[in-house]
């Protein structure tokens, strides 16, 4: 089979010429690339990149973002989604500052921090080879190599291929390279329609030759995501405040400050309330989560004081997951 160095050559000589530019490539600092790749693990580049100018702008070193208090970090975040992300951000952030500011030797340790992110922080970071494998790298390994097991059965063979070239000595830009494989499946062998007039490793790809860079990587189908139904409550004081509720730390959106709901239920009949003499407003969000989809109506409610896990304030701030601002926007 191909010999890694007649691809990393040509690929990091064609990353020198057309590199992305993106800010967290400035300057760049364990701090940075650690915080942009857990901004970027399930979220676009084009939507990372404000949050990553807000973020390193008000938290500079991680020492910063370490003394924040944790609800100005989950306001911060709100938005980005995955709020798991946001407390391990954190937590990791409150580690590297208690020793000394310095990132520890196992990278994995850290809060958040999994076998991509710590690879993508020693190689990017540190400028040591590491393998490093997202969804960019499974797609043009499975189309150099042709092949043509499905994901997620595929990953380990993918996987195999990956590391034989990170380690390859031809490697001799170890922060270069995953990032020149990211930026050609971004912008060159991209999921749909893949441009292979274009691409510096044309002449060796095996799916190229065989016809196949349109049908590869497989993919087994997803079942179709199950729909859940509740209430989301708009609920105003006399000051024109709005009810707002803490979520619990566990589950989804976990730790967040949102709007009050009911229960989320499966299926199409909306459960029982949570709030007596709620009234139907008619109107109703779609928000589409990981693994399911999900419909709020909007009921509206008079209550008269906050108890518990529920407090006052104003929903049209931000600082709120996107379900709940779906409903701000409404109302």
């Amino acid at each position: 089979s191909m010999d890694p160095s007649t691809i990393i050559r040509p690929l990091l000589d064609w990353y020198a010429k057309h590199k992305r530019d993106l800010p967290w490539r400035q300057g760049v600092t364990p701090y940075r690339v650690w915080l942009s790749e857990i901004m970027l693990q399930q979220t676009t580049v084009p939507a990372v990149i404000p949050y990553f100018a807000k973020f390193t702008e008000k938290y500079p070193r991680i020492e910063d973002l370490a003394l924040a208090p944790t609800e100005d970090v989950m306001h911060d975040w709100a938005g980005l989604g995955y709020y798991s992300r946001a407390r391990n951000l954190h937590a990791a952030a409150k580690a590297v500052a208690a020793n000394g500011g310095t990132f520890p030797a196992d990278l994995r340790s850290l809060p958040g921090v999994g076998e991509y992110t710590a690879g993508a922080i020693t190689a990017i970071a540190y400028n040591r080879k590491a393998v490093v494998v997202d969804g960019n790298v499974d797609r043009v390994v499975a189309r150099l190599y042709a092949i043509e097991t499905p994901l997620p059965a595929a990953k380990p063979a993918i996987k195999a291929r990956a590391e034989a070239i990170y380690m390859d000595a031809a490697n001799t830009e170890p922060a270069q390279l995953p990032q020149a494989f990211m930026d050609l499946g971004a912008t060159v062998c991209t999921p749909q329609n893949p441009k292979c007039g274009v691409c510096p490793l044309a002449d060796v790809c095996e799916a190229r030759a065989k016809g196949l860079q349109n049908t590869l990587p497989k993919k087994l189908k997803a079942k179709d995501r199950p729909k859940r139904i509740g209430w989301v409550y708009w609920i105003e004081n006399t000051k024109g405040e709005q009810l707002l509720h803490r979520r619990p730390a566990k589950g989804l959106l976990g730790g967040m400050a949102g709007l009050p709901t009911s229960a989320w239920v499966d299926g199409k009949d909306l459960p029982a309330h949570v709030f007596e003499g709620a009234n139907d407003t008619g109107h109703s969000v779609r928000h589409v989560f990981t693994h399911f989809e999900l419909t709020l109506r909007v009921a509206t409610a008079s209550v008269a004081k906050a108890e518990a896990d529920y407090f006052w304030g104003t929903a049209k701030n931000g600082g709120m997951p996107s379900v709940f601002k779906k409903v701000s926007n409404l109302m």
